[in-house]
């Protein structure tokens, strides 16, 4: 089966730590719960038009979260995410 490269990577994960490691060549992305290090590296390839030279794939936990002033309690969404190792001089614009 094969899957639409435009659905596999969601977003890119804009956080201090993914600004750190962009400096060295490594992309983070939200990616989708069913994804594999195959259907990324080809996601990113045809996207963005570089060459991955490693994907590690972590999954993000759900978290119980309280309100403040109320007895709610609910969880985070949790998911998937990717780094993209890229080789060396290639870059990715993200805006």
């Amino acid at each position: 089966m094969q899957k639409d490269n435009v659905n596999i990577l969601i977003a890119p994960r804009i956080t201090e730590k993914g600004a750190y490691l962009s400096a060295n060549g490594v992309y983070v992305f939200n990616v989708a719960v069913d994804a594999n290090k195959h259907d990324i590296m080809t996601a990113v390839k045809k996207i963005y038009n570089v060459t991955p030279r490693k994907v590690t794939v972590v999954t993000v936990p759900r978290k119980v979260v309280a309100t403040r002033g109320t007895n709610r309690k609910g969880a985070s969404s949790g998911g998937k995410k990717a780094y993209v190792f890229l080789k060396k001089g290639e870059t990715i614009e993200i805006m």
